[in-house]
């Protein structure tokens, strides 16, 4: 368990000063991904990704936008780094994109090899440690084009990927995530059709599900063999430095509306085995949950899950890992009863989408009555720590595996004041109070070892195009100007005090 004290007597007075202190090893971080912030979509001899193909589907993202600009990071990387730094910044939590460093899943780009190379230097240079992400979503499109995530390949094509970029910054990346979210990139994405490459199967998704998960466990048998060997054309020192390997997961704490009603009680257990535990089991215990297996054999998909999976596939998956990324914006209330006044589960594009559940199709969600962010998601602080607590109990504190809230943010609509600064008092208030959650699991013996918040900067939000934003930094889109938000500081003040402020 980590040390939840500060180090020393005066700087727990000082903490205590400012109010709730933070463990002394506890990373204070922001995360981004590529397609949301890069831009340079063709650039340097980038080709398509899935994003790119799935932004000129008509009706597939709010007012047909793209990520062929974005943020024009790939442009203002040292700016935007010298940003982070001014923030306070421990770490950064970036993804490298595919469809950049190997075009069209191919040989090695060396230029956008280059440009994370650049990256990582930048970042060390300003004293943060660079945390990479080797998938955010953005499958090149030729290999959509070969069955995508459905087809098994996939997974060790994405091996070889892994390997390509511990090749370039092995010696100085030392923190290593295969996957983003594998839930969004599987099942929102292959069976609701609501994200990139927009299909809407059932059989797809479950099997881009495994295929992803065979790709992470793929990739961390690869790059544990890479450990310490000193080997790769990126190395600068004699030997490589130890590998934290894991993968990050967005879960929910789902609930029934009416715990004595049995129909909402096992609506709540299908979302958590159909959300959390599709990917938590086969990673820690090596096994899909037998619930989800008997509520897929009930929807006649049984042998859909039986026919991907082969032989040695799940000792692959539940190969050890290191970190473990929790994701988390807010819980779900469900029912196996509509709700009379729904909250929209998706954005509002023009194009038709499904259920992401393979076996929920008669699930609702419930609004709470909490508050709500611009993307109409319910406020639910105590959702987190609750959410800790049980990954930990149940997942990761008999193998050792550190805990990391890897995303946590919310979007709301800023208003530009005349000085040109933005007050966006609810977002600062979230931030605070999610903190608070994760000390609260701490001081409940979770041990928590950093939080990112998402987003950096306001970027393309997927389905959601430009439409919403989620930043510490607002962008100005039409002239790429940099603003730090109320939010933006009050986070930078937790991290110099390295507590949360005190309540008056």
């Amino acid at each position: 368990m980590t040390d939840t004290t500060i180090a020393s007597p005066a700087a727990r007075a000082d903490a205590a000063r400012h109010g709730r202190p933070f463990p002394q090893d506890f990373l204070f971080g922001a995360a981004t991904a590529a397609f949301q912030i890069e831009g340079a979509a063709f650039d340097g001899g980038r080709t398509a990704s899935i994003w790119d193909a799935f932004c000129r589907v008509p009706g597939a993202v709010v007012n047909a936008d793209n990520g062929d600009v974005a943020c024009d990071h790939y442009h203002r990387m040292p700016a935007d780094v010298a940003l982070m730094k001014g923030l306070g910044l421990q770490t950064y939590r970036f993804s490298t994109s595919w469809s950049r460093v190997r075009p069209d899943g191919g040989p090695v780009n060396p230029a956008g090899v280059d440009f994370y190379s650049r990256l990582v230097d930048e970042l060390l240079g300003a004293g943060i440690k660079p945390w990479l992400t080797l998938y955010h979503w953005d499958l090149p499109q030729a290999l959509e084009e070969r069955g995508g995530w459905a087809n098994r390949d996939t997974a060790f094509l994405f091996r070889d990927y892994a390997l390509t970029m511990h090749d370039a910054l092995g010696d100085r990346v030392d923190v290593w995530t295969t996957l983003n979210e594998p839930w969004c990139s599987s099942f929102l994405s292959y069976t609701a059709g609501a994200h990139a490459p927009g299909r809407q199967s059932k059989a797809d998704g479950l099997a881009a599900a495994h295929h992803l998960m065979l790709g992470h466990g793929l990739a961390v048998e690869a790059l544990r063999s890479r450990a310490g060997s000193g080997s790769g054309s990126g190395m600068r020192s004699g030997s490589r430095p130890a590998l934290e390997l894991g993968i990050t997961l967005n879960l929910t704490v789902a609930k029934p509306v009416d715990p004595a009603r049995p129909g909402d009680v096992d609506a709540a257990r299908r979302i958590d085995a159909q959300f959390n535990r599709v990917f938590l089991d086969p990673i820690f215990r090596g096994a899909y949950p037998a619930d989800l297996v008997a509520d897929l054999d009930a929807a006649g998909l049984g042998s859909t899950l039986e026919s991907v999976v082969h032989d040695g596939d799940l000792a692959v998956i539940s190969t050890p890992i290191d970190t473990l990324g929790v994701n988390y914006y807010h819980g779900e209330l469900v029912s196996d009863r509509p709700a009379a006044d729904p909250l929209p589960a998706q954005a509002p594009t023009s194009r038709p989408t499904s259920s992401p559940f393979p076996a929920a199709d008669d699930v609702f969600n419930h609004p709470q009555g909490l508050p709500l962010t611009a993307m109409d998601w319910e406020v639910q602080p105590v959702g987190l720590t609750e959410l800790l607590r049980r990954v930990h109990d149940e997942y990761t504190d008999a193998p050792g595996v550190k805990l990391y809230v890897t995303e946590n943010g919310a979007a709301y609509d800023d208003v530009v004041e005349a000085d040109g600064s933005v007050a966006d008092v609810a977002r600062a208030e979230f931030l605070v109070d999610h903190l608070g959650a994760i000390l609260d699991a701490i001081d409940g013996g979770v041990p928590v070892h950093g939080y990112f918040y998402w987003s950096l900067m306001d970027n393309f939000e997927w389905a959601w195009g430009y439409d919403k934003r989620f930043g510490l930094v607002r962008v100005d889109y039409d002239t790429q100007e940099r603003t730090v938000k109320q939010s933006g500081h009050t986070y930078a003040r937790v991290i110099a005090a390295r507590a949360l402020p005190s309540v008056e």
